[in-house]
């Protein structure tokens, strides 16, 4: 499923909440519209799919099968493994220093691609009529990065 498709469901959240759903709506039609080094993509790359099969090597497990730009793949290690980790503070930066320089990632489009799917996150949650706390702080994390 190419990212244009999954992002989809962001727009009417966006219209409805405003906010930093706005904002990663906004992010998300821009990289959309600018993808780079477009490949094949797990679509959700965190540390619990992630498996030591032993002999068998790593695994990476439940994959979503998305097209898209490669920063992509990258995002949902920022918001992982739990909020405590994530929202730790001065953490969010040194983690997006070292993905960009060990995966030689575009600092700009990682944080524009993290603003963009933890509101797309955010909004399935919402939807869900469930919390998005940690989505809603990642990208806000991710705007005031973004714009520094």
């Amino acid at each position: 499923m190419p990212l244009s498709r999954w992002f989809e469901a962001l727009a009417p959240v966006a219209r409805a909440q405003g906010g930093i759903l706005a904002e990663a709506d906004a992010a998300a039609k821009k990289l959309l519209a600018s993808s780079r080094n477009v490949v094949v993509l797990h679509g959700d790359i965190h540390h619990g799919n992630v498996l030591d099969a032993g002999n068998r090597g790593w695994l990476a497990i439940d994959p979503k099968g998305l097209l898209g730009e490669r920063a992509f793949d990258f995002v949902n290690i920022l918001r992982n493994p739990d909020a405590v980790t994530a929202l730790t503070p001065g953490r969010f930066q040194r983690q997006v220093d070292v993905l960009a320089d060990a995966a030689s990632l575009d600092r700009h489009r990682l944080l524009g691609w993290t603003l963009a799917f933890a509101g797309l996150s955010a909004s399935w949650h919402l939807a869900d009529g469930e919390p998005a706390d940690l989505d809603l702080a990642v990208a806000r994390l991710a705007a005031a990065a973004v714009g520094a």
